[in-house]
């Protein structure tokens, strides 16, 4: 089954007609999360096109959240725009997320299509290239081992005192630690530190959520 998550009346009108032209026969239509839900509960093997900027999730993890619920749904993101960190975060994240623009051409939409029914990644050239030209231009940032470590804790909700007795250290150590990781990765708070930490893959997502 095909599911067709998109809000544009034009694209869905053009993705139903390439669907009568590779013969795919089953197709359904979501509106919202709630629709497509229902329909991801009624078939769980479904490929589903989406405009993740036009649907209603909140963010990225709740994406994954849903990714980890319907573990064998393929997705293809399909929308106008896509920020080099998405792409990045979508490749990195699995499988079975393939990504193309809009404005690609009817070939490249028919070759995402079959890779999705194929259970095969897609991405699109010019979101492979928009992913190297944002690498490039972005200084890394480089944490050593224990300041990962503590990053990664702090994600997972310790406090600056528990993780001091986890790693047999002083709170005044894991305090100047805190505060070195937070000028490096440029946050001023808990909560954006956690968001890095989700996106650099240092937690994984299922794990934040329980």
């Amino acid at each position: 089954m095909l599911i067709l998550a998109d809000n544009q009346d034009i694209t869905r009108a053009g993705l139903l007609w390439l669907c009568r032209e590779m013969h795919i026969e089953d197709v359904a239509l979501a509106k919202d999360k709630a629709e497509l839900a229902n329909a991801l509960e009624k078939e769980r093997g479904a490929v589903v096109v989406i405009d993740y900027t036009l649907f209603n999730f909140n963010s990225f993890d709740e994406l994954l959240v849903w990714q980890q619920r319907f573990k064998h749904v393929q997705w293809l993101f399909f929308s106008e725009e896509l920020t080099a960190d998405f792409v990045r975060r979508a490749m990195a994240s699995t499988s079975r997320f393939g990504l193309i623009l809009k404005d690609a051409t009817l070939t490249q939409l028919e070759q995402a299509l079959k890779a999705a029914f194929k259970g095969e990644q897609y991405l699109q050239t010019a979101l492979e290239q928009l992913v190297i030209d944002s690498q490039q231009e972005e200084e890394p940032i480089k944490l050593t081992k224990t300041e990962t470590e503590i990053l990664r804790d702090i994600a997972l909700g310790f406090t600056t005192k528990e993780i001091a007795e986890k790693r047999f250290s002083s709170f005044h150590t894991i305090n100047t630690h805190r505060k070195n990781i937070f000028r490096k990765i440029k946050v001023n708070n808990i909560h954006e530190a956690t968001k890095y930490a989700l996106r650099a893959g240092m937690v994984d997502v299922a794990e934040y959520y329980i």
